[in-house]
């Protein structure tokens, strides 16, 4: 891979990254910490990611379990919990928040695969914009005489199989995690 591409394929890589913190947030079967993790909690004074406030476990296979480092923020902790609309309302019981998360129902899960797919289709969306914003910086590369046609035509040559590269796993991830959420 060309040395200008080394660098261009980390903000793929970062989309990719965010594409799949993104999806472990959705909710499938089964109770896993990544439903909650991700939630902002206004604590202290500013907003912190809860899994840097409490210790998030899975006692049940429908069930989370939240405690919190600090008894101070149950409050806060819980607050959040019922602002994020999981679909359960928190349990307290002193410094641990319980969460049951109903069953998952036929419509549930159709809809949580309409999410999922909403949220490949903005990863795709930011690959092509990428794609398009390197094509630009290339055309004028070569405008600017840095580098020469042939040079281009390889570079945009490159930049089309890293694009199509990124879109595949983009889709092979969709798959897993749509028969992860329709698995019952």
């Amino acid at each position: 891979m060309h040395q200008f591409l080394v660098g261009k394929k980390l903000v793929f890589e970062s989309t990719l990254d965010h594409l799949k913190e993104e999806l472990a947030g959705l909710r499938t079967g089964r109770a896993h910490a990544g439903l909650v993790e991700h939630i902002m909690v206004e604590a202290y004074g500013t907003q912190s990611p809860l899994k840097s406030l409490a210790m998030v476990s899975v006692p049940e296979s429908r069930m989370l379990q939240v405690e919190a480092w600090d008894a101070s923020i149950v409050k806060d902790i819980e607050r959040a919990l019922t602002v994020a609309d999981l679909g359960a309302v928190p349990q307290m019981d002193g410094k641990l928040i319980r969460l049951v998360l109903p069953s998952m129902t036929e419509e549930t899960r159709k809809k949580m695969v309409r999410v999922m797919k909403e949220k490949l289709e903005t990863a795709r969306v930011s690959f092509r914009q990428t794609r398009e914003d390197i094509r630009k910086e290339v055309a004028t590369m070569e405008k600017d005489k840095k580098i020469s046609e042939d040079e281009r035509f390889r570079l945009l040559d490159e930049l089309d199989k890293l694009t199509k590269e990124f879109t595949d796993t983009v889709e092979k991830i969709g798959e897993e995690k749509e028969h992860e959420i329709m698995t019952i």
